[in-house]
């Protein structure tokens, strides 16, 4: 396409998101959840946020994904077995895609191919790539963050003996300072944009006049194991902006979220437990708010009816059924379930995280109930997440 189409002409930008349902590091690992949000509705999110895009559309074998992507406002492109088993490329999955869209009659000048397993795609950047391709700046641009580190390589990678320790982009008998060196930039895999037609014609994503497209370095990590979904979790609640949590009632257990999960016994068997302050205060301000409040607990013990008597929650406690007590009280109160918020720490919260419409975690939470949570807070048991999650309930 020359330059002077391309200034006569509305351009149209597609954002693909190849994302299969198979994974062997992170099973399941495109519907896995980082601040709350799965994996592939961040990156859909991402794209609809970009200014230039036009259109987002997911790839996928999967019905899961599928449904999460349409939520999130994405079209859904199934893709073939052929090209969604391990080997398959997502230069296939993208092609694919654009076979799929000149097929139903879109036309397609620009891609911008986002990966889900990146968590942190700065929409603005990818807004600023696209405005690149489509003026004709650049043919590809692709995300990526400065760096000065210092890079080596083994000498025989493919050997049991690796070998010695070789430099790659210095001179290992010279230490020139940070601000003495050029910095060099590392893809982060997060986005790349290139036109649709140079693409068909390489059949990669790299060709023509390329350029960067420089991000933060916080947001380059890419998920591909277990540690780096809990490193990206730690990232989210560190850098994103906790959005309000729309609920008519809170539902919480006791032990490892109003408590630390840790207890003291005296000689007499008496128990003592540790809690916060500030939760007692962000409960009395829920309760000026009108907005109802219970504690669910499995245990039956004299401290857990002490804390809610003092705190003027009702509670219910020696429950082994969460679920079936929480479906009668809120029937009994006339709340839906989609309009609940429950706060849990462990697994035999489940039940009861699992038919909420806001399910919660504390920070530090059993992984299965993490996984379960639509929102995981930032604070841990004892040390002020009921506060937490009451202040994002409350209007400012």
């Amino acid at each position: 396409m020359t330059d002077e189409s391309r200034e006569g002409d509305a351009l149209r930008v597609v954002a693909i998101i190849p994302a299969r349902g198979g994974s062997k590091g992170v099973p399941r690992k495109n519907v896995r959840r980082v601040g709350g949000v799965p994996l592939i509705e961040r990156a859909v999110r991402s794209a609809v946020a970009a200014e230039g895009v036009d259109l987002v559309v997911v790839s996928t074998d999967d019905d899961e994904i599928a449904a999460v992507s349409s939520a999130a406002g994405a079209r859904v492109v199934r893709r073939p077995a052929e090209i969604s088993g391990d080997s398959a490329s997502s230069e296939s999955a993208i092609l694919h895609a654009l076979d799929e869209l000149d097929r139903s009659g879109d036309r397609v000048d620009v891609v911008a191919f986002l990966q889900a397993t990146s968590p942190f795609i700065p929409s603005d950047a990818l807004a600023k790539a696209v405005r690149e391709v489509r003026s004709g700046t650049a043919d590809s641009v692709f995300s990526a963050h400065e760096t000065y580190g210092f890079l080596w390589a083994r000498e025989h990678p493919d050997q049991a003996d690796a070998g010695a320790a070789v430099a790659v982009n210095h001179d290992a008998t010279h230490r020139p300072r940070r601000q003495d060196r050029e910095p060099h930039f590392l893809e982060t895999g997060a986005f790349y944009v290139f036109r649709a037609d140079g693409f068909r014609q390489a059949m990669h994503r790299f060709f023509g006049r390329i350029r960067i497209a420089e991000v933060p370095e916080w947001t380059a990590i890419e998920i591909d194991d277990e540690q780096q979904l809990r490193i990206a979790r730690a990232l989210a609640a560190l850098h994103e902006t906790p959005e309000r949590i729309p609920v008519r009632a809170i539902v919480t257990d006791f032990d490892g979220v109003h408590t630390d999960d840790t207890a003291s016994v005296d000689a007499d068997g008496v128990e003592r437990v540790r809690v916060s302050r500030e939760d007692g205060m962000g409960v009395s301000l829920l309760r000026r708010a009108g907005i109802p409040m219970l504690i669910l607990s499995t245990e039956v013990n004299p401290v857990v009816r002490a804390r809610a008597d003092k705190l003027r929650v009702p509670v219910l406690h020696g429950i082994d059924d969460k679920e079936s007590a929480l479906r009668g009280w809120a029937q009994e109160k006339g709340i839906p379930l989609a309009e609940i918020a429950y706060l849990g720490n462990d697994v035999n919260d489940l039940p009861a995280l699992r038919i909420v419409g806001w399910p919660i975690a504390v920070a530090n939470a059993h992984p299965l109930v993490l996984e379960a949570a639509r929102v995981v807070l930032g604070r841990t048991g004892g040390h002020g997440a009921v506060r937490e999650l009451i202040e994002r309930v409350l209007p400012a």
